[in-house]
Parts: C-alpha cells; sequence; structure tokens
C-alpha cells in the first residue's frame, strides 16, 4: 500500500531552487550527451505505446525533478511521483516544483521502495541512476518495477550500456571524452552547495546516507538489461535510444 504521509514542506524558496536545478542540468548535460534527445524519445515512445499520453507517471532517481517536471508539464493531466535517496537534491525538487509534482523518499536497492510508491503506473522511469547499484540488485529492481505497473504499463531505463559486449566494468575504465571535465563540474557543484547553511542539516543526512554506500560503476551492456527484464516477466524489452555509451531501455509490463 503506498504511503499517504505528507510530504516535507520545501525548504528553499522557488527562486533558490531554480537556481540551482539549472547549474545541475548543466552539469547532468555533460555526462549524458543529447540528454533532450533522449527525453523527447522516452515522451514520444510513452505515448505512441498506449496511444494516449500516461496518466500516473514515476521518476525513480528523479533527483531535483527536472526529467519530472518536464514530464508534468508535457502531460498537464497526469499525476507525476518522484522518488529519490538524496535528500538536498529532493530539497530542490520540493522548493521548485511545490503542487506540481509528488516527492518520496526511496532506496532502490531494496524492495520496500515499491510499498512507498504503490503500483498501477503507466510509466516508470529510471535515468543515470541503476549504475549505482551491483547487478544482483539492478535484477531485483527489474523485479520489483514491473509490481509498480499497471498491465501494459512501460518502463523506460537509461544509463550507462556499452555497446561492445564488454564485461559490466570494463566501460567505467574508458571513460567518454568531456567526462573528466562533468567529474569537476560535479564536484564543484556539490562544493558550491555546502555553502548553504540552510541546507547543511540534509547535507549531514545525505553524508550518513552515502557513506558506506560506494557506486558500484555498473555499466552493463543493454543486451544483459534486455535480458534482466524479460527474465523480472516484462513481455516485449529493447533498446529504444542510443547515444554512444548511453542507451535507453523500454520494457512493458
Amino acid at each position: 500500500m503506498a504511503t499517504t504521509a505528507r510530504a516535507p514542506a520545501a525548504l528553499l524558496d522557488r527562486a533558490q531552487a531554480v537556481r540551482w536545478r539549472e547549474s545541475w542540468a548543466q552539469v547532468m548535460g555533460g555526462f549524458v550527451p543529447h540528454l533532450a534527445s533522449l527525453e523527447e524519445t522516452l515522451c514520444s515512445v510513452a505515448e505512441a505505446v498506449r496511444g494516449r499520453a500516461p496518466t500516473r507517471v514515476l521518476d525513480l532517481g528523479g533527483g531535483p525533478g527536472l526529467l519530472a517536471e518536464r514530464m508534468a508539464r508535457r502531460w498537464t493531466d497526469a499525476a507525476i511521483t518522484l522518488m529519490d535517496i538524496d535528500p538536498v537534491l529532493l530539497a530542490l525538487a520540493r522548493g521548485a516544483l511545490a503542487g506540481e509534482v509528488r516527492t518520496l523518499e526511496g532506496d532502490l536497492s531494496t524492495p520496500r521502495w515499491v510499498d512507498r510508491a504503490g503500483g498501477g503506473y503507466d510509466l516508470v522511469t529510471v535515468v543515470m541512476t541503476l549504475h549505482y547499484l551491483p547487478p544482483a540488485q539492478v535484477r531485483a529492481f527489474y523485479a520489483d518495477a514491473r509490481r509498480c505497473l499497471a498491465l501494459g504499463g512501460l518502463l523506460i531505463v537509461a544509463d550507462l550500456m556499452p555497446d561492445e559486449g564488454l564485461p559490466s566494468l570494463m566501460g567505467a575504465l574508458n571513460p567518454a571524452p568531456g567526462e573528466a571535465v562533468a567529474e569537476l563540474a560535479w564536484a564543484r557543484w556539490w562544493n558550491d552547495i555546502a555553502e548553504m547553511d540552510l541546507l547543511r542539516p540534509l547535507l549531514a543526512q545525505r553524508a550518513a546516507i552515502f557513506e558506506n554506500r560506494l557506486p558500484a560503476e555498473f555499466t552493463a551492456p543493454g543486451s544483459w538489461h534486455t535480458t534482466a527484464a524479460r527474465e523480472a516477466g516484462f513481455g516485449e524489452a529493447g533498446i529504444l535510444w542510443r547515444c554512444g555509451r548511453h542507451a535507453a531501455l523500454a520494457a512493458m509490463a
């Protein structure tokens, strides 16, 4: 059963949240080439599969809510829920999107997130998040995500999915051009936001969450994800978008 608890009030005012989210978008653009193309493909496929816009959408690992915001404004009648584990990024989402998007805290490394999110979703998205989890947890995620979807619902996973058929960790050993610059921008963004007194309690919570949680840097080929989705019970699964080492998989419940 989904939780009915009220989401925490916005900690940042809208102007502050918007400013930090804009700089976050610039950082993420360095990590994911042609991000706008990915998002347009994602939305177009979601509409085409059902012949209409989805009415219930769950964005997992949605961070400060950039994709959730775009979906909410594209599909004005849809109920959009964003879930993330990071309290700082959730604060940015709540500050900018109050009233537009429901926000929930959730940890994709355990199945408990499904109870918080509930079920019956037409569309579940997870962008640049699964590489933080080790293989066994990614396999479990596909089964968990299927439980969240309505019959005929769609899961879209976008992440590092090299097409070379290399072992899952090899992609991380050969970073794409520009990734070093993106990593530096990422570090600077977090250093800058750490200067905000208002966010220091949330930064302390974030540090405690990630203290013993190193990123798995799991970068399996798209074929691995396709197989994992089918083994989890999805009827159809395949790659719908690719740009270099980044790809997006669609799987239908």
